[in-house]
């Protein structure tokens, strides 16, 4: 950011102090914060008169044009699991156990001009690059990028980033020799023993069902 004199118009989320030391450096200009996650954040928000509280609504409601995700040009994400179509899971572990709630994943990821997932290719013996996730919290096609510690993948619907990376020299990996990288280390994880009983469903940003969780 130095070096190419950058600075963000704003930071939105669950904030944290990393982006507060940001924001009073003069790095970041507006933190929008729909949630404290750290002492340092909650300090922030009643001396920092640019760190500004603001509902779940304001955040990411699909249905009003005020979102503060709709004027997203980048959103960082994580992933338990990402599949070898872009599918992001962060709801059930690698043993089938609910994790907890999503937060505003899908909904930055459907609005961000550009939706980058970081996550470490595997997890102590637990890939992270599968064929298929357990779970579809996020889908695909609003997912752009995955960057692991063995690889950088692009979704290939997203060819205006493929040729902007290749005129930089980022070498890019397909998703699917990550998956493969996973199963050479660790090989193949035996499949989850599920019941036929569904115990939740999981709703996309529009109310459409996404997926649904079995016990």
């Amino acid at each position: 950011m130095d070096a190419e004199n950058i600075k963000a118009r704003f930071a939105l989320g669950g904030i944290t102090e990393p982006m507060v030391a940001l924001h009073e450096a003069g790095y970041i200009e507006h933190l929008f914060d729909v949630q404290c996650f750290d002492l340092v954040a909650a300090q922030s928000i009643g001396k920092n008169k640019n760190h500004h509280e603001i509902s779940a609504s304001q955040y990411a409601n699909p249905h009003t044009k005020g979102s503060v995700t709709n004027k997203l040009d980048i959103v960082i994400l994580s992933a338990l699991e990402i599949d070898k179509d872009f599918n992001v899971n962060v709801m059930t572990a690698s043993d089938g156990v609910l994790m907890g709630a999503s937060g505003g994943h899908s909904d930055t990821a459907a609005c961000a001009k550009m939706t980058v997932v970081v996550a470490p290719l595997l997890r102590g013996r637990i890939p992270t690059v599968v064929k298929q996730v357990q779970t579809v919290i996020t889908p695909g096609s609003s997912v752009d990028v995955l960057v692991t510690d063995r690889g950088i993948s692009v979704n290939p619907q997203r060819t205006d980033l493929i040729e902007a990376f290749a005129e930089k020299g980022i070498e890019l990996v397909d998703i699917n020799d990550l998956v493969q990288k996973a199963e050479d280390i660790v090989g193949q994880p035996a499949e989850i023993p599920y019941t036929d009983k569904i115990v939740g469903v999981v709703e996309y940003r529009d109310g459409t069902w996404m997926d649904v969780i079995y016990g």
